[in-house]
This record gives structure tokens, C-alpha cells and sequence, in this order.
């Protein structure tokens, strides 16, 4: 006997008008998931205009707490102080919350989610789930099939952010500062330190004075250690800000308890969930920002063994995402594709 199909849910989304948001309303059209209607959520400042949902306008609606009444699945993506407010409120109502902020990420009875990699824990049915941050999520999709396959024993990583992760004021400092540059002037940065164009920087997050590494490097180092299910995992990395406006890339050493041969890994790449092996060593064709902008899979590529890792059990990779979708939007439409099959299966 056929299971039974539930009805196309109502989906609300928090935070519909800045680029996340945005990003989701693309990532349900694009892979086409069922909704049967759509409420798009944001401040007051925002009420009243109307965007576009597979053709057809929707206006924009004042965040409340009556908001979710008759919701069955809630994106949050308008920061964690209005995640913590607003979603056990969500929750109360009946709907499922899909977090994209950093409120619960680290809480123990909220399961941090890439469905490449520890999908399987969305079976405990839980009512809250959070989305990881970017490079998490875009590390990890990456890391899943070898990390079914052998045991990763370190990691160590520099990246390269785009100005998305920072949303649509970032994204247009960069701008405004390209062209700035380009015309010989004067430029004050406004919501960066440093000025962005032509240019590169330490990842503009707070800097612990413990350990020198700043609030996004202890968030890769934390959520990966979570989805990996390796609360232990050595994690070195070094985040970057680079003036490219989307997709993330990451220079990745991986260090396995064994001799791993390169082919083996390009084998267990090639063809998995979620990833496009872009390793043409003839053309130096490697993975690239330019052509993972809008794409929903993650790039991987530059695999190689480490020569300076006489052992032969370090290989190295270069990985890049676009950090809207798969480092934010895409993967939280992908834990709701997740929670329907559940439900139909």
C-alpha cells in the first residue's frame, strides 16, 4: 500500500527581504518545492511591498507573534536574537523551524543539520533544527563521502569569504568601493574595517583574546566537530575576506589514520550527493567562485597528496560553494525535502 502524500505545506519565511531570504524564496522555486502557500515575513520598515513566488506577487508582512497561525514549516533567517524570540513561538503554533541564524547551532537537543553529511539525525523528529554556518555547511557536503569511508584524523584549512556572507550592505561596500578604486577615490568603509576593494582581510568577526582566532574560525572549528559527529577532531583554520561578491572557497588539508590513495578519493567523490569534481590538472581547471555563483552543488577539486606530510596520509583539496545556497538557503530547503520524505515514507 502507497503511503499517503501530505497536502503542500504553508511556508513562512522570516527575514524574506535580505539576501538569505531572498536566496530561499530562489532555492524553493528552483527545486521545486511543493508549497501551498507562501507568507513572507520581515520587519516593519519592509511591510507592504510585494515580492515575487513562481510568478505571482506576495506582499511582505509584519513578524509578530501571531504570525505563524496555521504554518506548518518556518525559515528563520533574520539573525539569532530574533530566532530566539520568534521560534519557540513558531514552535508553540505548529509549525517546523528551519534555523539559519547561530541561536541553537550548539544546542544539545537541536540537531545541526547537512543532510550529505548527518542527515540521518533528522529522525528523532525534532521541532527546531538549525542550519550551520556557511563554511560548515559547504566543508562538510565535501568531507561526507570520505568521511563514511575512512577516519579524517585532522583538518586544516584557510578561507576564502565572499562579500555575501556579510549580506547586501557588504555586497555593496564591495561594490561601491570597486568602483570607487577603479576612479581614482576616495572611499570610507561604513560596514567593513578595512577598506575592501583590492584587498584582502582577517575575517571581520571578533577576535578571542585567548586564543587569537576569531568568532568565525571557533564557529568552523565547533559545528564541524558537531555534523561530523568528532567532538575531538584537531580543526586548524584561518578565515579570510576576499573582494569576490559570492561563493566561498576553502584550501583543505585532510589528514586520514591511513595511506589514502588521491584516485580513491576522486573516486568517492565523483557522482556523490551534492558535489561536482572540477580536477582537470591538463587545462589548471579547478574549482572557481565564477562558476559556483548560483550553483547548487559544491566544487572540489586541486586533490593531491601533501608533500609535506612524508606518512602519504595528508591529501589536499580546494573546495568552493556558493555561500547563499548551499552555505545557507539551499541547505535548509534541503532538511525540509528531508523532513517530507520522512513523513511520507
Amino acid at each position: 500500500m502507497n503511503a499517503q502524500i501530505p497536502p503542500a505545506p504553508v511556508v513562512a519565511i522570516v527575514g524574506a527581504t535580505g539576501v538569505v531570504g531572498l536566496a530561499l524564496i530562489h532555492s524553493l522555486e528552483q527545486r521545486n518545492f511543493p508549497v501551498g502557500s507562501l507568507r513572507l515575513l520581515a520587519s516593519a520598515r519592509s511591510a507592504g511591498r510585494n515580492m515575487s513566488f513562481r510568478g505571482q506577487p506576495i506582499p511582505v508582512h509584519t513578524l509578530n507573534e501571531d504570525s505563524f497561525d496555521g504554518v506548518d514549516i518556518a525559515f528563520f533567517s533574520a539573525g539569532a536574537t530574533i530566532s530566539r524570540k520568534f521560534a519557540p513561538i513558531a514552535v508553540t503554533a505548529g509549525a517546523q523551524v528551519i534555523d539559519n541564524s547561530s541561536a541553537f547551532r550548539m544546542q544539545d537537543d537541536v540537531p545541526l543539520i547537512v543532510p550529505e553529511a548527518n542527515g540521518a539525525d533528522l529522525d528523532a523528529a525534532p521541532r527546531i533544527i538549525a542550519n550551520p554556518n556557511c563554511i560548515a555547511a559547504i566543508l562538510t557536503t565535501a568531507l561526507a563521502p570520505l568521511h563514511q569511508r575512512w577516519s579524517i584524523t585532522r583538518l586544516s584549512m584557510s578561507t576564502y569569504q565572499a562579500a555575501s556572507g556579510g549580506g547586501a550592505e557588504m555586497m555593496e561596500e564591495l561594490r561601491a568601493s570597486t568602483r570607487a578604486q577603479l576612479d581614482g577615490e576616495e572611499f570610507e568603509p561604513k560596514v567593513l574595517p578595512h577598506s575592501y576593494a583590492f584587498n584582502v582581510f582577517s575575517h571581520n568577526s571578533d577576535i578571542d583574546p585567548d586564543t587569537g582566532y576569531n568568532g568565525e574560525e571557533l564557529k568552523v572549528i565547533a559545528e564541524t566537530r558537531r555534523i561530523l559527529a568528532q567532538p575531538q577532531l584537531p580543526i586548524s583554520v584561518t578565515c579570510i575576506r576576499v573582494p569576490i561578491l559570492r561563493a566561498h572557497g576553502i584550501a583543505l588539508s585532510i589528514r586520514f589514520d591511513e595511506h589514502v590513495n588521491t584516485d580513491s578519493i576522486r573516486h568517492a567523490l565523483e557522482g556523490a550527493p551534492g558535489i561536482r569534481l572540477v580536477d582537470d590538472r591538463t587545462a589548471n581547471h579547478f574549482p572557481m567562485p565564477s562558476e559556483a555563483s548560483g550553483e547548487q552543488d559544491v566544487l572540489v577539486g586541486r586533490i593531491r597528496d601533501d608533500l609535506g606530510d612524508p606518512s602519504g596520509r595528508t591529501v589536499t583539496m580546494f573546495i568552493v560553494g556558493d555561500q547563499l545556497l548551499k552555505g545557507a538557503a539551499q541547505n535548509a530547503v534541503q532538511i525540509a525535502e528531508c523532513l517530507r520524505a520522512r513523513a511520507v515514507a
